[in-house]
Formats: C-alpha cells, structure tokens, sequence
C-alpha cells in the first residue's frame, strides 16, 4: 500500500462583481483510494456547499465570492491500495459485454476527437493483438511521437492538434492517447490528479493528466506523458476529456495565481506502507465492474 500527503493551495483576485467558483480538487474515493483525513479551508469564510457527482465520483466545492483576495487550501493523507495484475492477464472488452458507465468513453468529445484518428488507429495499433500490450503500444508510440514542452498548447489544444504539433503539456499527450483508443473502441478517460515521484527536470510539483483505460472489468493506469510513477498517481477527478474536470471553474472577473502544490509519501514499513516505485505491471486503482 501507498500512503501520500499533499496539499493545494490556490489564490485569486475577485475584481468587481461577486464571483463563483467551483472546485475539484478534493481527493478521489474509490475502492482503491481511501481518506485517511482530509481538510478545506477557504479565506475568506464563506459558505461553502460539497457535493458528489453520482456517475463518475468527482467530488466538489461550490462557493461565491465577493471582491476582493481569496485564497483556498486543501489538504489530505490518501492510501492506495493497488490492483497490479500480469499485463498478459488483461483483455479488451467486446463492446457488447461493456458496463453502462463505460459507454460513454468509446465515443468522439471535444479534445478527443477519435472519428478523425480511425484510419491512423488502425494502421499503427489494428494488426496488434487487442489486450494490455495493444494499450501499451498506444501509450508508447504517443510518448515516442510528441515532445514535452512547457506552454505549447493552450484551452483550445485538441488531440488531432497535437498529432500534427507533435508538442504539448501531460493533458495533450492524455488527450492523443484516449483518442487513439477510442478509435479502436477501447474506453478511455482523461483523469487528472497530483502525482509522486515526478522528475524534478520539470519543474514544481504541479496538477498533473493522465488516462485510464477500461479493461478486464477495472480501469487501468497509463502515463503517456511518462513523467509520472503512475504507483505514485492520485486521482482527484476524471471525465470524458480535459472539459469535463478543471480543477476550478470560474464564473465571473477573477484575476489567477500558479497554483502551489506539495506532496509527499509516507512510510511505515510495519503496516506495509511504502514509497511509490516503478511498476512492470498493469496497474488500476477503482475496483471490478460487473460485466454483461
């Protein structure tokens, strides 16, 4: 098991008009990622109403904010209890065996447009055979095909874009990947989180995206960016792309601060709880789905 500390800590500017917020940085709960404790605070006090989303788990914080600073800090202990499966025990599901909350992740969405990549899917990815390694291949080959570079893209940046830039930030090398695979008919969703373990070449700790791919009845961990340990990945929140789970949405003229962003492991070898390290094997963090 994982245990992980982290905090977020976020400011504005409210310039004339009340403002609305709404966050989504509180940790994910699945059957794999559980609270030890958490807390939110948010200066100044304000009303502050949390609430769930019933079909994907995102949790959030809503608030309205008159003029003026604000400044908004969460912090939480998350353990994560992994499911690590043999890669070669791993298939794709026919679409007619799929779950109902996986239907929604095979079709084209705004950054993701995956009726444009059908021929390129299958050109590069068809001959493979389908299952983990085929996944893999389209985690590789995105990774292989585009270059990391800080403040290339922008809001609009979709994944046909960063096929052709060939440049881009974690969110576009998550948005190509899910593409591609929905070009095969294979779920996938962009998921965004914080991460431990990320190479310090890349700067401070900061949000970080990446994707999960429905297979087997579980949805799977994969880094096309590969700047994370995805051992070390925790799940704030996840949707169809990038459009579905901003960590703040803003309604109103609010000036924005870099957000600042801490993290660490915690060990305790007693209790079998150890730092994130690198991983052969498939790797997910949300528990079995019924098939059928």
């Amino acid at each position: 098991m994982v245990r992980i500390k982290f905090f977020i800590e976020l400011q504005y500017d409210i310039v004339a008009a009340p403002s609305d917020f709404i966050f989504n940085i509180h940790a994910a709960q699945t059957s794999c990622q559980s609270l030890v404790g958490e807390d939110f605070q948010v200066s100044p006090a304000v009303a502050v109403a949390l609430f769930t989303d019933p079909a994907n788990g995102n949790r959030y914080a809503r608030l309205r904010v008159d003029p003026g600073p604000l400044k908004v800090r969460y912090e939480a202990m998350v353990d994560i209890a992994h499911h690590i499966e043999s890669p070669d025990n791993v298939w794709e599901v026919p679409i007619a065996q799929l779950p109902a909350e996986a239907l929604a992740y095979i079709y084209p969405s705004r950054y993701c447009q995956s009726d444009r990549l059908r021929q390129l899917a299958n050109n590069e990815f068809g001959g493979l055979r389908p299952g983990y390694w085929r996944v893999r291949a389209i985690q590789d080959w995105v990774n292989g095909h585009t270059r990391f570079v800080s403040g290339s893209s922008n809001a609009t940046t979709s994944a046909v874009d960063t096929l052709i830039e060939k440049v881009g930030v974690c969110r576009d090398f998550a948005h190509l990947m899910i593409a591609l695979c929905r070009a095969l008919n294979i779920p996938a969703r962009f998921a965004t989180g914080i991460d431990y373990g990320s190479n310090p070449a890349f700067g401070p700790t900061d949000f970080h995206a990446y994707v999960e791919v429905f297979l087997s009845g579980r949805w799977y961990l994969f880094d096309p960016s590969g700047m994370a340990l995805p051992l070390g990945l925790i799940r704030l929140g996840n949707g169809r792309d990038a459009a579905d789970v901003s960590f703040a949405t803003i309604f109103g003229s609010v000036q924005s601060y870099q957000p600042v962003i801490g993290i660490e492991g915690v060990t305790d070898e007693a209790a079998g709880i150890a730092l994130p390290q690198a991983c052969v094997d498939a790797i997910s963090t949300d528990g079995l789905r019924q098939l059928g």
